[in-house]
C-alpha cells in the first residue's frame, strides 16, 4: 500500500509533454534534416503499430550533411532549471541528442546527449545540466536557466553515415 501511495504521488508531480498512443495526433511533430543546409540525409516520423513515436532514417555525410532530427513545438510550459526531463525511449545502440528551447524563436538549443542500449530505457535529464549549442558549436552561455520551454527535439548527428531507429513512448517534466 505504501508503494502505491508513493507511486501515485510521483505520478502527480510530472507534467506530460507528449505521451504516445495509437490515438496520438503527431501532426505537430516535424522532421528537419540536413537538407536545409544542402545535405541528403532523410528521416521519417510516424506512429508504429504499438502506438510509439518512431523516428527512423539514414544520416548521410554527402554534401556536408550529417544530421536528422524531429521536433515538437507546443504552448509554453513552466519549468525550473531544477526540473528534469523524463524520456521513455528505445533506441538502436546509437547516441542521440535531446534538445530544448525556451522559445521557438530562440536560435540556439540546450543539449543533452544520451546513448541507447537497444532496450527500453527511462532517462532523467536535469534541465540545469543542458548546455547551449548552435549549429554544432557549444556556446559560451550559462546552462539552461530559463523558466519555460516551447520546443523539444531529438537529433542524431554522430559524424558518420548510419541508419537509425528511435522509439519514443513518452516525454515528461518531473519537478
Amino acid at each position: 500500500m505504501k508503494f502505491l501511495v508513493i507511486l501515485i504521488l510521483c505520478a502527480t508531480m510530472n507534467t506530460v509533454i507528449f505521451n504516445f498512443s495509437n490515438e496520438s495526433d503527431i501532426s505537430n511533430w516535424r522532421v528537419v534534416n540536413d537538407t536545409v543546409m544542402g545535405g541528403v540525409s532523410n528521416a521519417d516520423f510516424k506512429l508504429n503499430d504499438a502506438g510509439n513515436g518512431e523516428f527512423t532514417g539514414h544520416v548521410s555525410l554527402e554534401n556536408n550533411g550529417g544530421f536528422s532530427s524531429v521536433q515538437y513545438a507546443f504552448s509554453a510550459l513552466s519549468v525550473s532549471p531544477e526540473d528534469e526531463i523524463v524520456l521513455r525511449i528505445k533506441g538502436d545502440g546509437k547516441t542521440y541528442q535531446f534538445r530544448v528551447k525556451d522559445r521557438t524563436a530562440t536560435r540556439h538549443s540546450y543539449i543533452s546527449e544520451f546513448t541507447t542500449t537497444g532496450a527500453w530505457q527511462t532517462l532523467r535529464i536535469p534541465l540545469k545540466n543542458m548546455y547551449p549549442q548552435f549549429r554544432g558549436q557549444r556556446l559560451r552561455r550559462p546552462n539552461f536557466d530559463k523558466d519555460q520551454i516551447e520546443q523539444i527535439t531529438f537529433l542524431i548527428g554522430n559524424g558518420k553515415e548510419q541508419d537509425f531507429k528511435l522509439l519514443i513512448e513518452s516525454i515528461a517534466i518531473a519537478d
